[in-house]
């Protein structure tokens, strides 16, 4: 859980992010690319370029789309050892093309810098229907990622601050 002594509406992006980042780096296959979400436990990634700038991001929810598009999605389901899964997720990585993964990936990217404030990255998140912002430094370069899950542990950790004296 967050332990700091700032106050909810004085974190930062830099307080909440996660450092350890999985990124997938162009040009890769979807299917090696939802093997890397699998394998790192994440339901989303940033993706790089060669000099390590943010280009795009795939998430879950991309590769939902994909699966529920053309004719694999009429295909009946059998869950199989070569499956990729999460509490809400199930798809055989068969089933995943062998196409870079910039065909699949959302390249209108939503970032921040790592001093943007608690409130404007929730209703970053909410406007833009999203469940991470990539914290990236000044030259576009993913530091962090700050997922809606890490503002509600803020929000959580807040509520068992003990109160202060002056209120």
């Amino acid at each position: 859980m967050l332990t700091t002594n700032k106050r909810l509406l004085d974190l930062t992006a830099d307080d909440l992010m996660s450092r350890e980042l999985t990124t997938i780096v162009l040009p890769l296959s979807v299917r090696a690319a939802a093997h890397q979400l699998a394998e790192a436990g994440v339901s989303g990634v940033p993706v790089v370029n060669e000099q390590g700038r943010c280009v795009g991001v795939l998430s879950a929810t991309d590769l939902v789309r994909f699966l529920d598009q053309g004719p694999q999605a009429s295909r009946p389901f059998r869950l199989t050892e070569a499956c990729f899964c999460s509490d809400w997720e199930v798809a055989e990585l068969e089933s995943l093309p062998d196409d870079d993964v910039s065909r699949y990936m959302t390249s209108d990217v939503v970032t921040a810098s790592p001093d943007a404030r608690i409130g404007d990255l929730a209703r970053t998140m909410l406007d833009a229907r999203i469940h991470r912002v990539i914290v990236t430094d000044p030259w576009g370069r993913p530091v962090g990622i700050v997922s809606s899950t890490d503002v509600l542990a803020a929000v959580a950790a807040e509520d068992l601050r003990p109160p202060s004296d002056s209120e």
